[in-house]
């Protein structure tokens, strides 16, 4: 009865999903790769991701649907990162200083997204997708246009506006030991507290981070405005005939989701080692869609558990299938083999959405 009752939790899909990506891992020594390295992999993707993924949560509580306009967040974070460049601070002075610059807009940004979505109850993923790619455009333009003047910012030879990626090197990373001896260059928080586990290095730092966010968010849908919200996207009738403001609730979970994703972005780029500009905030949305549904949640309901197994589900075999592939073949299709793992996940997670 236990076993009928796990399966019927979790789901066959998602039960597969998670034995596939065992299998990965116990097939990476046979085809010639280093296990310890690719564990490694797998946790530094999850770091680099699980913040955008909870990002999602608030608008899902507060019945807004997925958040196809991640990329407004974004946006904002990016923002947050050179202007914390622009004014030349480093270390984790810089890096927090992106953040709390990123957080700032992300509100107006995000105050401006939820007045958008509240005018249009009923159809908020499809405004919200036209409003994220219709932003993403705007911001290609303002990328040339605003007057930022680091030349580690701005394009080179004379050219205008800011590059297409930004280098975070000398700002955002320091030179760290790798568990294989070597030494390179690492996202603060990557290498924050992060210590060997059998091999594997353990991103301490980002997982902390996760961490502390997540029981943030946990703790503010315990609060009066947090249930609000909650009761709002659970039942709309009942909330306004409590008094709730409804229109004020998703206009508070909608700077909430904007304003994590800012935070979320910062935590990938210090990682990923350059700030990426103009169209680059387009992949961001899919991926972390599809991570959250594949950890279980629908259109009205997300938690912290949804995230944290989406994130290592999705990001472990986006990160592991085209490797081992490659390995067992002996020819260099990773480009191919992850997109059509990437979309294959993507369009399953966006047809279930529906059904739980």
């Amino acid at each position: 009865m236990k076993v009928k009752s796990f399966v019927q939790n979790a789901g066959w899909p998602r039960i597969i999903i998670a034995i596939f990506l065992v299998v990965l891992i116990v097939a990476t020594p046979f085809v010639g790769l280093s296990l310890p390295a690719s564990i490694e992999n797998v946790f530094g993707r999850f770091g680099m991701f699980s913040i955008l993924v909870l990002s999602l949560v608030p608008m899902i509580q507060a019945g807004c649907g997925l958040n196809m306009g991640l990329p407004v967040g974004v946006i904002a974070g990016i923002l947050g990162g050179v202007i914390s460049i622009e004014i030349g601070l480093k270390g984790f002075a810089g890096l927090f200083c992106a953040m709390a610059i990123g957080i700032l807009i992300a509100l107006v940004f995000g105050a401006v997204y939820g007045f958008l979505l509240n005018r249009i109850k009923g159809d908020e993923m499809l405004i919200a997708t036209y409003v994220g790619y219709s932003f993403v455009a705007f911001m290609s333009i303002m990328w040339v246009m605003l007057p930022f003047k680091n030349p580690v910012s701005v394009m080179s030879y004379g050219g205008s506006g800011l590059r297409q990626q930004i280098p975070v090197a000398d700002y955002w990373m320091e030179m760290a030991e790798q568990s294989n001896g070597m030494t390179q260059s690492t996202g603060l928080l990557s290498n924050f507290l992060s210590f060997d586990l059998f091999g594997v290095r353990i991103p301490t730092g980002m997982i902390l981070v996760f961490i502390v966010c997540a029981l943030l968010v946990r703790a503010f849908f315990k609060t009066k405005l947090g249930t609000s919200i909650i009761a709002v996207g659970s039942n709309p009738m009942y909330a306004k005939a409590s008094g709730i403001n409804i229109d004020l609730m998703r206009l508070v979970a909608v700077m909430l989701s904007t304003a994590i994703a800012a935070v979320g972005i910062i935590i990938y780029q210090q990682s990923y080692g350059y700030i990426q500009l103009y169209t680059a905030p387009y992949s961001f949305t899919f991926q972390t869609v599809a991570a959250i549904l594949i950890g279980g949640a629908s259109i009205n309901k997300a938690n912290i558990v949804h995230v944290a197994i989406g994130t290592f589900l999705f990001q472990g075999i986006l990160t592991l299938t085209p490797v081992v592939i490659n390995g067992a073949l002996s020819i260099d299709v990773s480009e191919v083999i992850r997109m059509i793992v990437t979309n294959g996940m993507i369009l399953y997670a966006l047809t279930r959405r529906n059904k739980e």
